[in-house]
């Protein structure tokens, strides 16, 4: 059940804008149960993987196009793939140099979670308020949204709260902004389960194996919903509403924190 529980937080919110590593530490610290954190490494690899695969559904065509771009003869299309390679670079070296800070931060500091989903909170926030355009998103809006993913693997900022908000404020279409926003981060969550599982012990039993299964299920079938919600939401201008939410969590956090 526990599995199950933290593979729906991880589907819901690994695409909606509230800090799907954030309400991950938050579900571990509540349930506190040790065996979680003993196998924290490859649950965490194999939740990111269901929300990878539904990532991979949801935009399917859009995934095929990237790779098409990097052969195709159109400019425009080769353009676009170029500026999602070019947005991956500053996250994935942070994420291969400092490895190992970045490890440590993922250690139940539930204060540092909840003060950053203040930050992402007020990023939303004024997001919201951003006129609507059509713009595209251009080479620099992508280095720049590229440095936006970079910070927020600190947990508790939100990756596609603060890519799309960046690309918004940046004045890139409100589509656009969450299209390119999703599509960006799968190479990277590949990358890191290969890194992860190249370097990690990751002998299971069989009861471990049926909890992974169930978790890796549940973030997958939240996944595509979240991801195909998500969209719909941006469109219509909602991001607000999920700033709000953000401001709860961190003050119950921060309340909990204090009477415990």
């Amino acid at each position: 059940m526990e599995s199950i529980l933290l593979g729906i937080i991880q589907g819901l919110t690994e695409f909606l804008p509230v800090s799907s590593s954030g309400h991950l530490e938050i579900a571990k610290f509540i349930l506190n149960d040790a065996s979680i954190q003993e196998k924290s490494l490859l649950f965490t690899v194999m939740l990111h993987f269901g929300t990878a695969l539904s990532t991979i559904i949801v935009f399917r065509k859009d995934i095929l196009e990237i790779f098409k771009g990097l052969v195709s003869k159109n400019k425009e299309d080769i353009n676009f793939s170029l500026k999602i390679i070019l947005s991956m670079i500053p996250a994935a070296i942070v994420g291969v140099v400092f490895d190992d800070v970045i490890d440590s931060f993922f250690e139940g500091n539930i204060l540092l979670v909840a003060s950053m989903l203040i930050l992402t909170g007020l990023i939303l926030f004024i997001a919201d308020r951003a006129k609507t355009t059509d713009k595209p998103v251009g080479w620099t809006d992508a280095i720049i949204i590229g440095f936006a993913q970079m910070i927020a693997i600190l947990p508790g900022i939100s990756r596609s709260g603060a890519t799309i908000s960046t690309a918004v404020l940046l004045g890139v279409d409100r589509y656009k902004s969450a299209r390119f926003s999703f599509l960006m981060v799968v190479p990277l969550i590949f990358g890191k389960m290969a890194k992860d599982l190249l370097s990690g012990d990751f002998a299971v039993s069989v009861e471990q194996s049926w909890e992974l299964l169930f978790g890796f299920i549940a973030a997958l079938v939240t996944g595509i919903f979240a991801c195909t919600w998500m969209i719909a939401l941006v469109k219509r201008s909602k991001l607000k509403y999920f700033s709000y939410y953000c401001f709860i969590v961190a003050i119950v956090v921060f309340i909990y924190l204090a009477v415990k």
